[in-house]
């Protein structure tokens, strides 16, 4: 792609040159020449209270709301029309934009291509802000004009003089510079980004669907190396125990407090106790809910003050997540795997298996599977949990320790070749959303030219 012929110095570093017939107005000011409208929602008396909600009616949209650049409306509280009607901002129609004001999810955004076909308009909540372009200013070029390294400047600017809270005000974002082509051209540059945009989604939901694929590989061969074995030919029994279903003929069940030992972990650590070297590893509910494999990479410590005797993970022990927010995580394992002492805190339970009978990878490698079954006890509605008497109801079918290293060394290989393709294609996928930021940001500021592109 060709740059512009002629450009001019924007005035601002991060911007840098821009074509010379191009604008750089702050937001206020397209405001005041009813260019663009921004508006967040209701606050104070006038937000609706929890009683109000419904799950029909007219959508009511929270940050939580938006996924992928777009609202799921299936997951938004409602208000009655009339309910609705009576409030004073927030009302929001097709072609706006909604951004994240505040919090964690600050600049979040979302285009409302579409409202559901009932509804002459949504709401949003004071934690969202519309902008609504007016005369001279086509949505979507606004839309990439705000996904770009100008506004994404601009706000982490903002975001930096905020403490713990950060908070995108309307004041705030009227000070915000905003690049502009006249209109036409803006309309030239938002079809091009329609098209190499919806290109570049396509190929990454291709690659995340290859995970998604990949991954379910992997837990069925799991599965099938850890209930049936390796070898296609071995005769198999009936096991007795619904979820496994047969097993090898010469393999036995056990409840899986026979073979090993269960510890509620109830250590007394918390997240901003941990240290960066200390005498044990500290094994905290929130450093090992995602963690496959803690080595000696894992670097959270405390001292001899939360050391318990019964708290004590050695090598070779699984860890499973016992308490989470989402059912998915739940029952959740890792493996412990260095010669560091460690300790082990609430929300998780601790599998010493008896190495007369269970071979440790081994153990850890059912535990991937039977966490499927222990979901099943899940109890709660926010936070889903199971305890070691729902744990003590999993059975499991071990065959001897030799067979029981020779199926880990497979596992081992296996999986391991199936994570390498993994970690590629999440590579490839960070590269391409980092293409598609950088191409929106050359394309809005002029850096090229895409006017005489054919589409």
């Amino acid at each position: 792609m060709k740059p512009y012929e002629t450009y001019k110095d924007s005035g601002l570093k991060w911007i840098g040159d821009i074509p010379v017939h191009w604008e750089v107005p702050k937001i206020w000011h397209l405001v005041m020449m009813k260019k663009l409208e921004i508006q967040d929602g209701n606050h104070g008396s006038l937000y609706p209270k929890q009683e109000d909600f419904k799950k029909e009616g007219v959508c009511f949209i929270k940050p939580r709301d938006i996924r992928n650049g777009a609202v799921n409306f299936s997951t938004c509280d409602c208000l009655t029309p009339e309910h609705a009607a009576s409030l004073r901002i927030g009302f929001t129609f097709k072609n706006d934009i909604l951004l994240v004001n505040r919090g964690g999810t600050i600049g979040r955004m979302a285009r409302m291509k579409t409202i559901p076909q009932n509804l002459d308009y949504v709401l949003i909540n004071p934690q969202m802000t519309y902008i609504r372009c007016l005369d001279g200013l086509d949505s979507d070029f606004t839309y990439y004009q705000c996904r770009s390294d100008v506004f994404q400047e601009s706000l982490e600017i903002v975001k930096s003089f905020g403490s713990t809270f950060s908070f995108l005000g309307l004041s705030n974002m009227g000070d915000f510079p905003f690049v502009k082509p006249p209109l036409d051209e803006q309309i030239q540059i938002a079809n091009y980004l329609n098209q190499k945009t919806e290109e570049l989604d396509t190929l990454i939901a291709k690659k995340e669907q290859l995970i998604i694929l990949l991954q379910e590989e992997r837990t069925a061969m799991i599965n099938q190396a850890v209930t049936k074995g390796i070898d296609p030919n071995v005769p198999m029994k009936n096991s007795g125990i619904e979820w496994l279903g047969e097993i090898p003929e010469h393999w036995v069940s056990y409840r899986i407090d026979w073979v090993t030992t269960i510890v509620r972990g109830n250590s007394g650590f918390k997240r901003d106790e941990l240290l960066k070297s200390g005498e044990y590893v500290a094994l905290q509910y929130g450093k090992t809910y995602k963690v496959d494999i803690v080595d000696d990479s894992f670097k959270f410590f405390v001292n001899n003050e939360f050391y318990k005797q019964s708290q004590i993970v050695s090598k070779g022990d699984t860890v499973l997540i016992s308490t989470s927010e989402t059912i998915e995580d739940l029952g959740h394992s890792c493996y412990y795997n260095t010669e560091r002492i460690g300790l082990i805190g609430g929300e998780q339970i601790l599998l010493k298996p008896n190495r007369e009978i269970l071979f440790e990878k081994y153990l850890y490698q059912y535990s991937r599977q039977f966490c499927l079954e222990l979901r099943k006890y899940a109890k709660g509605l926010k936070v889903f949990r199971f305890n070691t008497h729902n744990l003590k109801q999993i059975f499991i079918a071990i065959p001897s320790i030799k067979e029981q290293i020779h199926i880990t060394d497979y596992l081992d290989n296996e999986t391991n070749r199936i994570d390498d393709l993994i970690n590629k294609t999440e590579q490839e996928i960070v590269l391409l959303i980092e293409y598609k930021t950088a191409l929106i940001s050359e394309v809005v500021t002029g850096k090229v030219d895409v006017r005489d592109i054919a589409l």
